[in-house]
This record gives C-alpha cells, sequence and structure tokens, in this order.
C-alpha cells in the first residue's frame, strides 16, 4: 500500500517511531498542545488527531485510535506496517474489576485478554495471547516509579461491547479470574505488534469502577491524565537512549 494510507494523510517522515495513542483525538490534541515542543497536525482524516513534536529533544506523535479493536487495528496496522513505527504505546481509560483498584489508578497490561473475534483473522490453531513487549513494559514500569507512581501490571480485558443485555455480562468471571480492569483496544493493538514484529503497550488510568458508583466526567477523561501522559512520553524517550 502507498503512502499517504486510506485512513493517514501524513508523509512517512512526519510520523516519529514512537507513536503515542489516546483514543480520543480530543485528548491527542491536548498532549500535543500542553507538552510537545513545536507540534504539528500531521494527519486530521475523519478527525482523528496526529500530532508530530518533541519531549526532551525527542521526536515523537500522538494520534487518536477513535474506540474499539477495528478502530486501533487499522491505525496501529497503517503505522507499524507502512510509517515505519517501532513502538506504540497506547494512553487510554479502563474501568476498574479489581476491589483495590480506584479512580486515577495507573495500570499496565502485561496482558490483554478479550471476547473478540479479532485474533481469529491471524489463522492460528489455538489460542493466541496478547502481550505486551516486554522491553516497553519495563521502561514505562521504571518510568512510573521514577515519577512516584504506584503502578498495576497484570491483565485487561479487552472488550468488544461496552454495554451488555441485561443478565448477560461476564465480568464475574473475568474478575475471578484475576484481570484489573476492561477497556477496548489493547489485545488488537498487541496482536497486530507480534505480527509486524514491533513493540506495543497499554497504559490506562482507571476513569470508572464496575462494581461502584464512581466515574469520571469525559472533560475530566480529557485533560486530567497527565502522569500517565509524562510517563507515557518519557518511555517514548527511553526508548530512543541508546
Amino acid at each position: 500500500m502507498s503512502i499517504p494510507t486510506p485512513h493517514i494523510n501524513a508523509k512517512k517522515e512526519d510520523i516519529a517511531r514512537t507513536v503515542l495513542m489516546p483514543g480520543d483525538p480530543l485528548r491527542a490534541k491536548f498532549i500535543a498542545e500542553n507538552f510537545l515542543t513545536d507540534p504539528v497536525l500531521v494527519n486530521n482524516v475523519r478527525g482523528v488527531q496526529g500530532h508530530t513534536g518533541c519531549w526532551k529533544g525527542v521526536p515523537v506523535t500522538v494520534m487518536a485510535s477513535g474506540m474499539g479493536m477495528p478502530s486501533i487495528g487499522i491505525y496501529s496496522w497503517e503505522l507499524f506496517h507502512f510509517y515505519g513505527v517501532e513502538n506504540i504505546i497506547r494512553i487510554g481509560s479502563a474501568g476498574a474489576i479489581r476491589d483495590d483498584l480506584k479512580l486515577m489508578d495507573l495500570v499496565a497490561g502485561q496482558g490483554a485478554c478479550t471476547n473478540s473475534n479479532y485474533i481469529n483473522q491471524f489463522g492460528l490453531e489455538g489460542g493466541f495471547a496478547p502481550i505486551a513487549d516486554f522491553t516497553l513494559l519495563s521502561a514505562a514500569v521504571e518510568t512510573a516509579r521514577e515519577h512516584g507512581a504506584d503502578i498495576k501490571v497484570g491483565n485487561l480485558l479487552s472488550s468488544d461491547n461496552f454495554y451488555s443485555a441485561p443478565g448477560c455480562s461476564k465480568m464475574d468471571l473475568w474478575k475471578r479470574m484475576g484481570v484489573m480492569a476492561v477497556e477496548m483496544e489493547a489485545a488488537a493493538l498487541y496482536a497486530n505488534a507480534a505480527l509486524a514484529g514491533k513493540r506495543a503497550l497499554c497504559l490506562c488510568t482507571i476513569s470508572d469502577h464496575i462494581y461502584r458508583p464512581e466515574a469520571l466526567s469525559a472533560e475530566e477523561r480529557q485533560t486530567s491524565f497527565t502522569q500517565m501522559m509524562e510517563i507515557a512520553l518519557d518511555t517514548a524517550v527511553k526508548m530512543e537512549t541508546p
């Protein structure tokens, strides 16, 4: 496929080796305007904003993924295969399942369970376990500790559905298996990275709790995840350091 792709109209040199990928285009815009030096809008197809600038002298692209595995599947595929991207760090929100998690806690997806059929496209004769790249995960955990953040590492659930029909939720079963939190993108991102031989990681801030009436507003999700953003940016710098 030639560049630009159907979903990204940037030139190849416009995209950095490391891409931070929030779901929300407005969160991508917020990061670019508040953290990056000399950010440039390099993509806005379908309003999915991508900005490239520098953080501590290192080029970084921040580009939205949209919601769900089909959406991040498209953007991460094109970035890995056509734009030479080596690292994608998803920086999103997640609903806590574990009892000890609270609003604004930071979690890193060592693995990503899923109820999706996304993995079936790869034709495997068994169940593929989508996992984060260990080098990227280790760098993020080290960075979080440098920031004084109590990051939780474990399994996430990447769900194809945000809402469940009455009586059809299986969340109790996932909780019993030790899954920390639920989001909607990591499994597809990890699978695409595995196929491409690239690195991927999902960092999430807890925005609500599945078992308690707690939730952040849309504006809070857009602008208050600054600790996660800085950790992801500093991780990007580590990935460029020999």
